[in-house]
């Protein structure tokens, strides 16, 4: 499937910035089951300093914030083809062993509620696929899908004890729960093209677990699947904050306003 990605973020401070340098994670991956046809970045009132890939292979983009500038725009574009491999992403690689993702973070660090829930699906664990198949679906049962009751800082085990979150909570905790049975697992962001609506408002979270014999895994807990081929992989990491889509500093402002608007959609091919 050959998917078009349009992306902007736009950034309206309350007072000018004297200084800002902003980490983006916004190059999707050349990966096993998509290929990077086309990618480019603009920017409005900011400057690209540098680029690397960092410990997780996600591609980084350094940029500096104009002084005195009370609005950054940031706008990518591009295309990606997919295929689908049924969510498999195959064998581990890259700089970190595959034990860096068993440990816990502190956002997905499970507590009570977590642990019930994992400890519902014990006598599955010999039988891995099958035990994170099902840990998938209780999730999505126990957790409902409803926007404005989470933030980027809420942890896995708030968001189960309160019943509700979205998509970036539904993977914590099925990450959570997985390392609890010592099961690798990562956290991924990036776009998923909606089969309703090409315009979005945000980018999407899902999880992977490394399963012996299929390599890494991924599991959509949100919408209760495994990635096919509308899904695109941009950045992974042992949670959100290593594959957020935008971080960094600034000074000279208290506060910002964050607006975004994403289009992914098909791209049909000329004969």
């Amino acid at each position: 499937m050959r998917l078009s990605i349009r992306h902007t973020t736009r950034y309206t401070f309350t007072e000018p910035v004297a200084h800002a340098l902003q980490r983006l994670r916004l190059t999707p991956k050349h990966t096993q089951g998509q290929q990077i046809l086309s990618w480019e970045m603009e920017y409005e009132n900011a400057k690209e300093e540098l680029s690397y890939e960092d410990q997780n292979h996600n591609m980084v983009t350094l940029i500096s914030v104009e002084p005195g500038a009370s609005e950054v725009a940031i706008h990518c574009r591009g295309e990606v083809q997919t295929q689908d491999q049924s969510g498999v992403i195959g064998r581990h690689a890259g700089h970190l062993p595959l034990w860096h993702f068993m440990g816990q973070t502190g956002l997905t660090r499970p507590g009570p509620r977590i642990r019930a829930l994992a400890r519902s699906l014990e006598s599955l664990q010999e039988r891995r696929l099958d035990f994170l198949h099902a840990l998938s679906a209780q999730i999505l049962e126990a957790v409902e899908y409803r926007t404005g009751q989470t933030d980027v800082g809420t942890t896995a085990e708030e968001a189960a004890a309160a019943g509700q979150g979205v998509c970036q909570d539904h993977a914590h905790i099925f990450i959570g729960a997985a390392r609890l049975f010592e099961i690798p697992a990562r956290y991924v962001s990036g776009y998923l093209m909606m089969n309703d609506r090409i315009e979005q408002e945000a980018t999407h979270a899902w999880a992977e677990a490394h399963v012996d014999g299929l390599g890494w895994v991924g599991f959509d807990i949100s919408n209760g699947i495994c990635p096919d081929p509308r899904y695109v992989r941009v950045a992974t990491g042992r949670d959100y904050a290593d594959a957020a889509p935008i971080t960094g500093i600034t000074f000279g402002s208290t506060a910002e306003d964050l607006h975004v608007e994403i289009a992914v959609e098909q791209r049909q091919i000329d004969q």
